[in-house]
Order: C-alpha cells, then structure tokens, then sequence
C-alpha cells in the first residue's frame, strides 16, 4: 500500500520536520513491514512560464518544431528561447517550463543545447515527462487543469510533485490498512497523535432515497450459505462533465498510490477507494436496461470486461446484470458495454459489500487481480458504503460539475452484527508473557476501537466493523502486544532437558553429508516434484509402473507427483549447470522420498481441534494417513574428476569414483556395503552394482543409459548412487565408538583366483572373507583378467589381502594358512582355483 505523505497528514497529525523514513518506522512498530519510499524523481528549476510567440519552421525531415519565446519570470531569467516539437499550445498559454539544472525521471537532466539551428535554454514539459500519467500527445497546458497561476511559480509545488508516498507490506489479514483510513489509525496508534476518520458523517448526509431505481440480490447458490453481498448502495449524480480535468493535487496522489489518472470520473471513483478503502464502481447510467440484480452466472453466459476480454462465466461467478444480462464481474472489475467515457452525463455510483470467498475464487478462476478485488477478499468496513457513496457524489459535484440525484436511489443491506468476546482478565499477560496491567489492555482495545465491558473476571470486548480479523482471544491479546509494542516481549531461550540432543540417525545424516562435502561433493538442494515416468524409470528396477503419490494443487502442473528418488532432481540440477558452463559436476543431496504402498489411500478428512493435544490414536491415524518417506542419499558424478593440464591429460569420472562416494558413504556410517552386480531400469547393463549391508540391500550404483543421459541433456558418461540412507544407519549394531590403534605389525599376501566369468567378484571376496577368519583385517579386489593365460569362460581374480593379530607379530605361515583357509572356501563355493 502507497500512502502520500500529504493525503496522511489530511486524517492524522505528522510532526513538522517528519521524514518518509520516520513514517515507515512509525508503522513497523505497530506490525507494518516497510517496502519502499516512492517520489517523482524530478528536481528543479521547474517553473510556469508563459508563451510570448513561436515561429514554426519546417524540417528537412519532415518535422516541424517550434521556435518558442517563453516568459519564465525576472527571477528565472525572464524570456527564453526553447525549441518544441509539440503544436497543441498556443500564444499566451501558460506551460511548465524545466530550466537547465533540472532532472527529470528517467533520469533526465535538462541542459541548454543546441538543436534544429537554435539553442533551446530549457524545455517544455508534457505531463508524462513529469511522471503523471502516460499521457505524451503534447505539451501540459495549465488552463486545461483550470490553473493560472503566476509567470515563475514553482511548478513543482504548483502541481503537488514535491509529494513522497511511503509503501507498506499489507498482510491478508488486515485489509483495513489497503486505505489511507486505516494506515493514518495506524500511525496514530504508533505515534499518539490525533486521528480524523473521513468515515465519520452526519447521519443526515448519508440518508438517500431508496426508490426510483430498482436494486436487488438474488444469490441462489451461496458458498457456504453466505449470500454473495450483503450491502449494496446506489447514489445518482447528473449533468457531470467528463471533459474537466482531474485536479493536479488528485493526479499527484493517485500517481504516487501507483495509479494511472484515467479521466476525472474514473479517477474520483478510485480517489475514494483509496481513501475509504470500500471499491466503487461507476456506471454511465444511460447506458443500463432497468434496475441492478446480483446474482451468479448461468452456464454458458459471456461478459467483456473493462480490459476488453470477453470472458467465459462460472456458475460460481458473481455477477452485475440489469435486464440486458451481465455488466460486471462483482467486485473484481466493471463490463464494457457501461463503461463511464467521454459522452457520459449520468453516473449511477455502486457501494457494496461483497462476500470475499466469493471476489477471491472469481479473481483466481479468471485469473483478474484487482485494486477492488484485493480489497473485497480481505474484507471491507460493513459500515463504509454509504459514506463511500456520497463521498464519490461529493467529488462529482464539486470536480465534475454534476448535481446529486436526491429523488432517485437505492439500498439493500442487512443488520451488521459483531459477536462480542470474552477476554479472561489473566489471558493476556499468560499468553504473551508480559504483566500488562488492567488499564493498558482495556486502553489498547479501546485505541483500536473496540467496545469493552467489565464483567468482573473478563472483559466483554466488541471488536470494530473495520477489523474482521479480531475473532477470539488470541488475536485480541496480540493487538495488546502490537499497540505497547512487541519489543516489551522478553527473549528468553528455554533451557534444554539435560541428555537430550541429536539422536543417532540425526548424528549419522550429519556424518555422511559432512563427508560427502569433504570428499569434494557438492550438496545441492532440488524440488521433490516429479513425472509418473520419471518415478517409474527411477523409482523401480525394472521400470515397471509404481504407485506414486500425485498432489491435489501442484506448483508446476507438467510435475504433479513427489518423488520416489531423488535422481530426477539431481539430473535436472546437473543440466542447469552444464547448460551454463559447469561440465564436471559432483553433485549429493539429502532426503526424503515419498514410497506409497500399492492400494492404499493416504490423507485425512479430520482436522484435529485447536489448542489440545490429540490423543494416541488420533495421532496413530495421523501417522497412518501419511504414506512412508524414507530419507535417501545420492550422487552424481559428470564431466572430469582432474582437468587438463601441463604435463597430465585430463581424468574422468568413471564407476570407480562412484563406487569411492558409495564406500565414502558407508564408513560414516559405520557400515561395511558389499557390491554384486545387478541391474536397474535406468542403468547401463553390466555397469550396475546392487549394493547390501549383510544381505539387506539398500541402493544400487551404475553408469546411467546414455539414453536416460541424453533425455536430461546430458553428453558424455554420468555415473549415479542412491542409497537408503534411514535403512543404512537402522542397520548400524556397533555403539558409536572408535576403533583401537594397532600395535602389532600387519602381514600382507596376495592370491589370484582363477573362477568362472559369470561369477561376481563381491561373491568370491565374501568367500574369502568368511573363511579367512578374524586374522583378516582388509582384503581388496587389485585385478580382474581375461586374456592369455586364462582359459576360455573363465577370469582371474587378483586379491590383496591383509592380516594383523591384536596380541602378537603374525607369522607368514599364519597369514599363509588363514589365506589358504578363504581359498577353500572360495573352491567349495565356485570352482576357485589359484592361479599359477
């Protein structure tokens, strides 16, 4: 919300010497957030000069400019000459002149130059160089804004530019302050000083006539029971003169609001809106068949609003119609066909109160956000629409020149009822923390205008008409913390039960992402939104069809389901990096999936009651109603683990660094991973390790297809792992402590197994493992050969193995027969034979 500093000043007393950034801290005090300062942007000299003569003089480009003699006063240099392009002033004609010096927005500073054979020693500005609007089809003539002022006046006050306006963050809940009624209560709450409400007025002036022009609702199909409006006014102003312009006062400050003057009927309409907060509509009376009904709209009914869309109708739609059909979408924006224009004479002004269920679902459904609609769907004072009405009459008689219709009118409007409610007299400094004394509630209620009643142990508080968001005690007691200000709210950390922090998964997640990230990795963060195909591709081994869990309202329609990997997310952030430039990636995220079991249906209808905590099984079904959401962790690798350089060829990634993040992962978790091939939709055949933790699988590594790399813009090999991160760390048995140093020297040995082809290396090295015995302490795979030497289907397994006693030196024949001892083992189970 933009509030000009001088329209402010008009409803609350502002100290002499107040600065915009004054104001703006006035209102954050009381729970505003500021946004900006908006100004002109223009500075002077700028004066009002006067057109002494002009000779015209044809261009060799087929324009013709004026050679202008322009008096600027004594004071500013008295009669200057200034070139102009623009031929709609005449002599004598009174403009606004900028001097050299001055600055102009855009910024545009102002020089004497020479042009067109002259020198121009300043020049003659349009309204839209001055930022008052966008209209540019010629010079600003004062006579036409019924101004005649002094040669050399300052025109900057002359036409209100000296005006700064201060812009509010007005959250849904307090759509009061979307006027400048409400922000000057605001800041009187702030700053004490005296607050003049225009909503106050004689009743005797707010009386109409309410016959002569039929008006009547007729909601068959109310949202929620409540009927689409429940206030509508009508005044009647004739013999107006759409031609007179808008006042500069008026421009200046529906320009600063960030409002466009279009035109003196229009901008009066919006004048009020601004100041009273209620949206008012005008209709060129001529134009309407009958009388006014709202009503919703029937099927297959059509309506070309303002913008001059025509518009397809929802049966839920609030409509404007007279006995033609529609004329406006209520309380989101008018019809065309009685649009007020240049032939307009009569003006019937419409004030209402529309329900803001309704304005909300129609401004989204036809995607038509409005000043009005803003407004409406936050809730507007039931007991500003006839003070709005006649304040519009009011300016159409005195700026438009028309005359108030006393005879003609019309009225409906229901009895405005607010529920009073019970503030126990210790719920207040219980709530907030604060031992507010009796007489600062009661005087902080009654600042915000409500009505209070001592009933002995409570207070019986009526909250105004302006303030549809004061509904309980809750929001009462923090309207007491706002007014004496939040900052008497102690901050006060509570003091943590002893023994607790981090538990155990906790502690885990943080130890295999911190190792991930000292590994070189980089943690990247991705929209857990998906594709049905994508889950399918990702989220099974064999690409069959999953069962995925689909939003109602999803922020990006082509994505409606969650994951159920976290690959897909990992691959659209790799190709936005590649797309600009980053080629070698090494990317890991966090978190959690989202794996719904085949035929069950998850959510709720039931909403536990507020301020209680809910029994077990209520909690129970809670929990039931939310499908599992395992937390993952998965790598990318792409592009070059070392770049090119002098004396080295560049190194790319390949399955051995995935299968480096994979055992990265699994020493910060505590756990021994074993890899055996296998297969996964989405994965290179052959390239594809299922990986387990004693015989429980847990995630999988590989080479994608370069099919699925190349669906993701990706060239070149990428290499993936995901694993199941809350799996892995269940399975973690040993406390958390570290192993002991050794201080016996270790024995070293290597053996080559020759096996047949088809037999996964992981399941001879588990072979080995098992009948090795404790004596092993490490054994890793160093070769894998098929070629001469070994026999046809048939491969050699190259082992480097590792021994180390806790209590003494191993001898070679110890090492030597617990080796042995795997090769057995590895024979019964395979056929292993040693190679000799």
């Amino acid at each position: 919300m933009r509030v000009p500093l001088s329209w402010l000043r008009e409803y609350v007393d502002v100290a002499p010497g107040t600065t915009p950034e004054d104001v703006l801290a006035s209102l954050v005090s009381v729970g505003f957030e500021e946004e900006d300062v908006h100004t002109f942007d223009l500075s002077g000299p700028i004066v009002v000069g006067r057109v002494v003569s002009f000779e015209a003089e044809p261009q060799s480009n087929g324009k013709t400019i004026r050679w202008c003699q322009v008096d600027v006063g004594e004071a500013n240099g008295g009669i200057r000459g200034i070139v102009c392009g623009a031929g709609n002033f005449f002599e004598g004609d009174k403009v606004v002149v900028t001097l050299p010096g001055a600055v102009l927005p855009g910024p545009f500073p102002i020089a004497a130059r020479k042009t067109y054979g002259h020198v121009s020693d300043g020049m003659i500005a349009s309204a839209k160089e001055l930022g008052l609007g966008d209209e540019h089809s010629g010079i600003l003539r004062l006579t036409e804004l019924g101004l005649d002022p002094e040669v050399g006046t300052d025109a900057i006050s002359l036409l209100g530019l000296d005006d700064v306006a201060v812009d509010i963050n007005v959250t849904p809940d307090r759509g009061y302050a979307l006027s400048i009624r409400g922000v000057a209560r605001e800041y009187a709450h702030a700053t004490g000083a005296a607050f003049r409400d225009p909503g106050l007025r004689d009743f005797e002036e707010l009386q109409q006539p309410t016959g002569g022009f039929p008006v009547a609702i007729d909601d068959a199909a109310p949202i929620h029971g409540k009927p689409g409006a429940s206030e509508f006014v009508v005044r009647i102003v004739r013999d107006v003169d759409p031609s007179r312009p808008t006042p500069p006062w008026m421009t200046a400050r529906l320009t600063l609001a960030g409002i466009r003057s279009l035109g003196i009927l229009i901008d009066i309409t919006n004048y009020v809106m601004l100041e009273l907060g209620n949206p008012i509509h005008g209709y060129d009376l001529d134009t309407l068949t009958g009388g006014i009904t709202v009503r919703r709209a029937t099927a297959g009914e059509k309506l070309t609003t303002l913008d001059g869309k025509e518009r397809t109708l929802h049966t839920e739609d609030l409509l404007i119609t007279d006995d033609s059909g529609p004329i406006g979408l209520a309380g989101v924006m008018g019809g065309g066909r009685t649009e007020m224009g240049d032939a307009t004479r009569n003006v019937l002004i419409e004030a209402a109160i529309f329900d803001t269920v309704s304005i909300a679902r129609t401004a989204r459904r036809h995607k038509l956000p409005s000043e009005a609609s803003r407004r409406f769907e936050r809730g507007v004072d039931p007991l500003i629409p006839f003070v709005a009405a006649r304040r519009v009459a009011d300016l159409m008689v005195e700026l438009a020149g028309g005359t108030l219709d006393t005879e003609t009118g019309g009225a409906l409007f229901a009895e405005v009822f607010i529920p009073s409610i019970e503030l126990p007299k210790t719920f207040t400094a219980g709530l907030i923390g604060v031992d507010y004394s009796d007489d600062e509630v009661v005087g902080a209620l009654e600042t915000i205008g409500c009505d209070v009643a001592d009933e002995g142990e409570a207070w019986e508080v009526i909250p105004p008409s302006w303030r549809p968001d004061l509904t309980d005690r809750w929001t009462l007691a923090e309207e007491v913390a706002r007014i004496h200000g939040l900052d008497r709210i102690p901050s006060i950390l509570p003091t943590p039960p002893s023994g607790r922090g981090l538990t155990p998964h906790q502690r885990g997640r943080r130890r295999v992402a911190n190792a991930l990230a000292a590994a070189g990795f980089v943690e990247v963060v991705a929209f857990p939104f998906t594709t049905e195909e994508q889950n399918d591709l990702h989220g099974s081994a064999t690409g069959e069809h999953v069962p995925s869990i689909r939003l109602a309202n999803p922020l990006d329609g082509q994505a409606p389901y969650l994951r159920r990997s976290l690959l897909p997310g990992l691959l659209q952030i790799a190709h936005r990096n590649v797309s600009r430039g980053f080629t070698d990636l090494a990317l890991f995220e966090s978190g959690s999936v989202f794996t719904p079991d085949e035929g069950v249906t998850y959510g709720t209808d039931t909403v536990p009651p507020l301020a209680q905590r809910p029994d077990e099984q209520t909690l129970a079904a809670l929990h039931g109603s939310i499908p599992p959401q395992p937390r993952h962790v998965a790598v990318l690798l792409h592009g070059n683990a070392a770049v090119k350089r002098p004396g080295g060829a560049a190194a790319p990634y390949d399955l051995a660094a995935a299968l480096g993040a994979v055992r990265t992962i699994a020493a910060a978790a505590g756990v021994q991973i074993d890899v055996q091939q296998g297969q996964r939709a989405a994965l290179h055949p052959g390239r594809t390790g299922i990986l387990t933790v004693r015989g429980d699988e847990v995630g999988y590594v590989g080479e994608l297809l370069p099919a699925v790399a190349e669906a993701a813009d990706l060239h070149g090999r990428v290499f993936v792992a995901e694993l199941d991160l809350d799996g892995i760390l269940s399975l973690v048995r040993e406390p958390e402590v570290s192993p002991s140093l050794a201080t016996f020297p270790a024995a070293t040995q290597d053996v080559s197994l020759v096996v047949p082809a088809d037999v996964a290396a992981g399941d001879v090295r588990a072979a080995l493992v098992d009948g090795a015995g404790e004596l092993l302490e490490d054994l890793r795979l160093v070769d894998d050969y098929r070629g001469a030497g070994v026999a046809d289907g048939s491969k050699s397994l190259t082992f480097a193995l590792r021994f180390r006693a806790e209590d003494r030196t191993l001898t070679a024949s110890e090492a030597t027969d617990a080796k042995l001892a795997g090769v057995a083992v590895a024979a019964g189970r395979f056929g292993a034979t040693i190679r000799d």
